[in-house]
């Protein structure tokens, strides 16, 4: 009897794992999209601060002094991207 019990749990949990995994791996995509988003908004609020460097109109320099605390990330990251020695040689050869 305790068998049987088994067999009928385990076949009826089978339906309910699959959509259980559907709806963790819909999560998954959605959180990825969130975070593909997130990192381009991120690469637009930048252009918008520091955009005068590649001959972009920038807002005003109070706006601008005002958000650039929130750059410091991305200023970290622009900094190792420019120590990096590939980017140096590839600079080199205007690349």
């Amino acid at each position: 009897m305790k068998t049987f019990l088994r067999r009928i749990l385990y076949w009826v949990s089978i339906p309910i794992r699959a959509l259980w995994g559907f709806n963790k791996g819909f999560k998954l995509y959605y959180l990825r999209g969130l975070q593909w988003e997130e990192e381009e908004l991120e690469n637009v609020f930048a252009l918008l601060l520091l955009g005068s460097y590649v001959r972009l109109p920038n807002p005003p320099v109070d706006i601008s002094y005002r958000l650039l605390p929130y750059m410091l990330r991305e200023m970290y990251i622009m900094q190792e991207k420019s120590l990096n020695p590939l980017t140096m040689k590839t600079g080199w050869l205007n690349v």
